[in-house]
């Protein structure tokens, strides 16, 4: 699936030392996905948006493909909305 990757940025919202946010890094790494990493301890406007998605909460890993957000995905949910963006 990775051959089929989206030109879609991948934003990538994670916090230092969030295992969620490793193992899903990792899993999207495998797949050579690049991210575009924003780290909500250091960007206000990321931790901003990361509580407009989540429920008023800084849970992270949150992933934004386009239009679409997911709040602690598997990198499997992102491998499939990728695909998806690709083939629309």
């Amino acid at each position: 699936m990775a051959d089929q990757q989206s030109s879609a940025a991948i934003e990538f919202y994670w916090r230092p030392g969030c295992p969620f946010c490793m193992m899903l890094e990792r899993g999207l790494g495998k797949a050579n996905v690049t991210l575009d990493k924003r780290n909500i301890w250091e960007d206000p406007d990321a931790a901003a948006f990361v509580r407009s998605v989540a429920g008023g909460n800084e849970t992270v890993p949150t992933v934004r493909v386009g239009d679409t957000s997911m709040v602690n995905p598997s990198a499997k949910q992102v491998l499939a909305l990728l695909h998806h963006e690709a083939s629309s």
